[in-house]
């Protein structure tokens, strides 16, 4: 009690004191310093509603005051309540101590930073007026000036963690050379507390794609690599987490074209190596990053190339079979998506078949995980694209394609049923082959592609539709029974009729047409289902080609009868 009857005295003493003397004021900023440091309950609040806030502002806007430093303390660690943060700023605090980041006093610095942290931390305008009244500049340069200060220089960082979030933050950031004041924070941070700030820091300064670009030139992907390869092989909770925020940080910084350019350095760059040797070691977060920042890199065919010549793949393939069996659903969708990449270029596709990677692959069949299904199918699509022997040798494997169409019929997964129906029409597509037809045809595989015909996709609809005529004009006679099964010919009268239909699909239509005309059965069933009075209306359509294309179906059909 006594302690706060002495508060109490000297709040009234500071109140009625009617000129700001040093001598007078200095014993009364002890006691209220006094009760904050000993964190007197209530003590922030009652120096608040005193009413001498204004009194503080005034004494910080004086110059050459000796109290300026004692005051900032005071003011600091009022901030560190949430109650008294509008009164502070209501009363002109922080107006009056924003010109103090401007001293050479090191322990004015500190004690000012910390005051205007806390008084405007989550406050939004509060922050914006900062930003305009020039502090970022401000920051940056004491971090440069006093560099081994570490309290000060994490009053700093705490403060751009706060105001990194913003575009206005963001823009002043970008003369001001940053990456090399923050690389070399990293570097001598002395714990892991201070790591995260900065690594926040880059994050959340990593969002603008002109700083993005001035942290790799300036060296940040390297500087997080060589703190991820000092924290490899602990199990300290607190680092594994450092390098869980840092690999995601280097590939978020490798989403820039230019900027993952540079990492890539030809297959030589520091970064490449290392992420190279994520997808070797036994930590999963580093083999998921690495992954993702493959398939990063895979965002061009000249890298792609590169990649498959420097023998990537093999660290993918064993990557993935590690976690097929109750492994990280993550890391494989990642390793597929870097696996799919790298088998766009043409040339790719021929050295992956080579080297035997789809045989590789097909251990994730048995995957029961959705995501992992969905990339697996994509990736196989991606493989026997333009690639007659690739498509020939997975279209007539009977386990492949006994997966493949349990997924046709994924009822919970449209992207799984999706894939699954488009691998399926590109093994006809790119194989061309009699018994990949007859292999697809022996699996109940056309009444799927017939359904996929009619897709709400206009891709997927012609992908089926091509495949179909494929397969009818090279094996139509073990086609004919499952084309009138599934019902083909009804299917393909609605969509000639359909008011709204793609022009494309049509075009497929009447292509598939023409093929099934070449069989006896199937044009005895287009009498039936009347075709050709489908056929004479098209002819009348908007589109001039199509309207001609329907003619000469038509004219070809009239021959034939």
């Amino acid at each position: 009690m006594a302690d706060m009857d002495s508060l109490s005295d000297a709040l009234k003493a500071i109140t009625v004191s009617t000129e700001l003397i040093e001598e007078e004021l200095k014993p009364h900023l002890d006691t209220l310093l006094g009760a904050l440091l000993e964190k007197k309950k209530g003590a922030a609040v009652d120096i608040a509603r005193s009413g001498i806030l204004p009194t503080l502002a005034q004494t910080l806007r004086k110059k050459k005051s000796g109290l300026t430093s004692q005051v900032a303390l005071v003011v600091a660690e009022m901030g560190r309540e949430g109650a008294v943060r509008d009164p502070c700023i209501e009363a002109g605090l922080v107006l009056a101590l924003v010109p103090h980041l401007n001293s050479n006093d090191q322990e004015l610095l500190l004690h000012t930073g910390r005051a205007i942290g806390r008084i405007c931390f989550d406050n939004t305008s509060q922050q914006d007026q900062l930003v305009k009244s020039g502090v970022i500049p401000r920051l940056v340069a004491i971090m440069r000036e006093y560099p081994e200060n570490d309290p000060l220089v994490n009053v700093c960082l705490l403060a751009l963690c706060n105001l990194a979030d913003m575009d206005s933050a963001r823009e002043a950031l970008t003369d001001l050379a940053v990456a090399e004041v923050l690389t070399y924070q990293l570097e001598r941070a002395p714990d892991a507390e201070r790591r995260h700030i900065i690594l926040e820091v880059l994050g959340a300064l990593g969002e603008s794609d002109v700083l993005k670009l001035q942290f790799v030139e300036s060296g940040v992907p390297e500087a997080l690599s060589e703190m991820i390869r000092g924290l490899q092989g602990g199990s300290d909770p607190h680092d594994l987490c450092s390098i869980k925020i840092a690999s995601n940080l280097i590939v978020s910084l490798l989403l820039g074209d230019e900027s993952m350019q540079k990492c890539f350095g030809q297959g030589t760059g520091i970064v490449y190596q290392d992420v190279l040797s994520w997808l070797q070691c036994s930590n999963t977060q580093l083999q998921l990053s690495g992954a993702l920042a493959i398939a990063n890199f895979a965002r061009n065919d000249s890298n792609c190339v590169k990649m498959l010549e420097l023998g990537v793949v093999p660290h993918i393939l064993t990557l993935l079979e590690q976690h097929v069996d109750e492994g990280d659903v993550s890391v494989q969708h990642a390793g597929l998506s870097a696996l799919r990449n790298l088998a766009i270029p043409a040339s790719n596709k021929v050295r992956l078949l080579e080297d035997g990677v789809t045989e590789r692959i097909k251990t994730l069949l048995r995957s029961d995980m959705p995501p992992v299904q969905f990339k697996l199918l994509g990736t196989l699509r991606m493989m026997v694209d333009g690639q007659e022997e690739a498509a020939t040798v997975l279209g007539r494997d009977a386990v492949l394609l006994a997966r493949v169409m349990e997924w046709c019929e994924a009822k919970d997964h449209a992207g799984v049923r999706g894939e699954a129906n488009r691998l399926l029409a590109a093994l006809i597509r790119h194989s061309r082959n009699q018994e990949v037809i007859h292999a697809v045809t022996e699996a109940d595989g056309v009444r799927h592609l017939i359904s996929m015909a009619t897709s709400e996709h206009v891709i997927m609809q012609n992908e089926a539709l091509v495949a179909l005529a494929i397969a009818s004009t090279i094996d139509m006679e073990s086609m004919q029974d499952s084309f009138r099964e599934a019902e083909l010919l009804p299917t393909l009268k609605q969509m000639l009729e359909d008011p709204v239909g793609a022009v494309e699909v049509k075009f497929s239509a009447l292509g598939l047409i023409c093929s099934l005309a070449n069989s006896s059965l199937m044009k005895e069933q287009m009498e039936s289902l009347n075709i050709r009075e489908s056929l004479g209306k098209l002819t009348e359509h908007s589109n001039s080609k199509l309207a001609t294309q329907a003619e000469s179906v038509l004219a070809m059909l009239n021959e034939g009868s």
